[in-house]
């Protein structure tokens, strides 16, 4: 794991932009790819001024996207048979495809917004939205609202954390755990505010 690690960072060193949407690609496309080590090093990049935060988010955020269609569309067309069959030359998990599921089941469309921001789960929600086909659009919506403040806080983790930057990849579960709480703090406290000032 640990050359298959160094030959990303060596790609993103060499390819800089291109490498970090490619291997965001991959991960939202459930190949294992933890995005702490990918954004990681980019802020750490950024930090030593050979990326920008605005050009490693955008690159970032591209590749997330694609990759989440691009298994959204394997789980609409070829259902959870076709992903179990086949999933294994890929590295897919069938555990965590059915941790995914789970928190689809339980969640519904919701699940892929705070999805994104935990570990494992992140990586495979797209499947079982696609295995119920949910509503493009709406898939579309809370994957990038999800996505954006996660890659925004791993990338900046990386700028604040500079050389020291591998830090994330030891608190990047607990760091996620934490950033879904306040998440959902802030959302429901918003949500009461705007309740509030309705019945006013």
């Amino acid at each position: 794991m640990e050359q298959i690690s160094q030959a990303f960072l060596s790609f993103i060193d060499s390819w800089g932009y291109f490498a970090v949407a490619m291997l965001m690609a991959m991960e939202n496309a459930c190949i294992p790819v933890p995005s702490e080590l990918i954004l990681g090093f980019a802020g750490y990049l950024v930090s030593a001024d050979r990326m920008t935060f605005v050009g490693a988010m955008t690159a970032g955020m591209i590749g997330g996207m694609a990759g989440s269609i691009f298994a959204y569309i394997v789980g609409a067309t070829g259902g959870r048979k076709f992903v179990e069959k086949y999933g294994k030359y890929f590295f897919i998990k069938k555990s965590h495809v059915d941790l995914a599921q789970r928190w689809f089941d339980k969640y519904g469309v919701a699940a892929v917004f705070f999805s994104r921001m935990l570990p494992i789960v992140r990586t495979f929600i797209s499947l079982p939205a696609g295995f119920a086909r949910v509503d493009f659009k709406k898939f579309l919506f809370y994957t990038f609202a999800g996505s954006l403040p996660w890659t925004a806080l791993i990338l900046w983790g990386g700028v604040l954390l500079g050389d020291n930057w591998e830090y994330l990849l030891e608190i990047g579960h607990e760091l996620s755990i934490a950033f879904v709480i306040i998440c959902v703090i802030v959302i429901a406290w918003l949500y009461f505010r705007h309740k509030r000032k309705r019945k006013l």
